[in-house]
């Protein structure tokens, strides 16, 4: 259970990164109230997985969802590049996010 409630946290941490962008600074109430749920919604989880499963495991893993989510929606809404060695790194997060899975005993 602690699994699912971390991965929940990841994807509500990759919604408020690109929230952030849509809040403009926190001047439109309902990005800014979307965000700021998410971002509350995110961490509480995480606080809940961590409860069960070693911190360094479930801080990487919430961490690194957000990043590569992050980093894959702003390929695909804001128009980020998208280089091929961009993507090999985001790649090579993906692998740590497993293997971290893999290696953490629960």
């Amino acid at each position: 259970m602690a699994w699912i409630l971390l991965v929940i946290a990841g994807l509500l941490e990759v919604g408020w990164a690109v929230g952030l962008k849509y809040t403009e600074g926190f001047t439109r109430p309902l990005p800014t109230v979307l965000t700021v749920t998410s971002m509350v919604a995110s961490i509480g989880l995480l606080g809940l997985a961590a409860k069960t499963l070693p911190i360094g495991t479930a801080y990487g893993v919430w961490v690194g969802i957000g990043a590569v989510g992050a980093a894959i929606l702003g390929i695909v809404l804001f128009k980020e590049p998208a280089t091929l060695s961009r993507l090999g790194f985001l790649a090579l997060m993906i692998v740590a996010i497993v293997g971290l899975k893999a290696t953490s005993g629960h």
